[in-house]
């Protein structure tokens, strides 16, 4: 299996479009994962309890995130049958700990643009990917 590790950016595509040559190359599942990150939970469990008066469950926010999955998959244009995946917490442990457990063959990422001074400080989700993962990981440089 392939996974495509999504998040909010427009390089997002790009990183599902590699995936899917991947897949289509090896013969192999895509998965195009997004993580939801505690911050955007707690805001959609805000803004649904304002709403409705009551919290969104942790299912329904799953679904959020594969939904956002999904929509990136479907801007990317791709050939390949793929699964949205959702999942909530820490992108990069969450990520890792999903490839392993899936046997995945190759994962995907988009790192962001950061100075060498903003990459130091505040670290980085695609850099923790590539030095945990068990498992080959393919980086995909903006251009």
């Amino acid at each position: 299996m392939i996974v495509a590790a999504v998040d909010q950016s427009a390089h997002a595509r790009a990183v599902v479009a590699e995936a899917a040559a991947l897949a289509d190359a090896y013969s192999e599942p895509l998965e195009v994962v997004h993580v939801m990150s505690q911050s955007e939970f707690v805001s959609i469990q805000r803004e649904s309890a304002e709403m409705t008066g009551k919290p969104i469950n942790l299912d329904r926010i799953r679904e959020i995130a594969a939904e956002h999955a999904d929509s990136v998959a479907s801007d990317a244009d791709i050939s390949v049958p793929y699964t949205p995946v959702g999942i909530v917490g820490d992108a990069s442990s969450e990520i890792v700990e999903y490839a392993e457990e899936s046997d995945a063959s190759y994962i995907v990422v988009g790192p962001r643009e950061r100075s060498p001074t903003g990459k130091a400080v505040f670290g980085s989700t695609a850099q923790s990917i590539l030095l945990t993962a068990t498992c080959p990981v393919v980086s995909i440089v903006k251009q």
